[in-house]
């Protein structure tokens, strides 16, 4: 069985294409492309469910259209329309260091390298911008949002979920 916490969001089946069971993936993760994993895993009633994927292409740099196997209708891919498409984080290895997907770290929680304090929780990655950023939940509930730069990250831990940062004096302060 495939939990939610060893998953993370890639995307959402938005709507079937044609008569041949092919669907339109809108994805904010190419992750999926970038492995030799052959499934999805698509979240139908709340259960993660793997999908075996039978083929695919780009539509554009945030859209495929895939056909799944034995899925050979717009009815039979209906019941996927709306869902949640996840990646499973084990697979993450098969990425070289510099590919690693920033939505991988969603969940982890972050640190001050110097201090050792909690910073938060990163619950986000807002990447509309040039520079990326963690958004991060204060013990507090306010939210922060820290620069996505590999030169403020001092050490990933991920067998332990931590993410130690050595962030510009007064950075959280802004």
């Amino acid at each position: 069985m495939i939990h939610q916490e060893d998953v993370y969001l890639i995307g959402k089946m938005t709507k079937t294409h044609g008569l041949k069971g092919e669907i339109n993936f809108q994805f904010t993760d190419d992750v999926w492309d970038r492995t030799d994993i052959s499934y999805l895993i698509c979240e139908i009633e709340g259960i993660l469910v793997p999908f075996f994927i039978e083929e695919y292409r780009f539509r554009s740099d945030s859209t495929a259209l895939v056909k799944f196997e034995d899925l050979d209708s717009a009815d039979a891919v209906q019941m996927l329309v709306n869902s949640n498409v996840y990646f499973e984080k084990k697979y993450q290895d098969e990425l070289g260091d510099d590919e690693v997907s920033l939505n991988y770290f969603i969940g982890f929680k972050m640190t001050d390298c110097n201090s050792g304090e909690t910073i938060g929780t990163i619950i986000n990655i807002d990447d509309n911008t040039e520079n990326w950023l963690f958004i991060v939940e204060r013990a507090n509930g306010e939210e922060v949002m820290i620069p996505a730069h590999e030169e403020f990250i001092f050490e990933i831990k991920q067998e332990e979920k931590i993410m130690s940062m050595d962030l510009p004096e007064g950075l959280l302060e802004l």
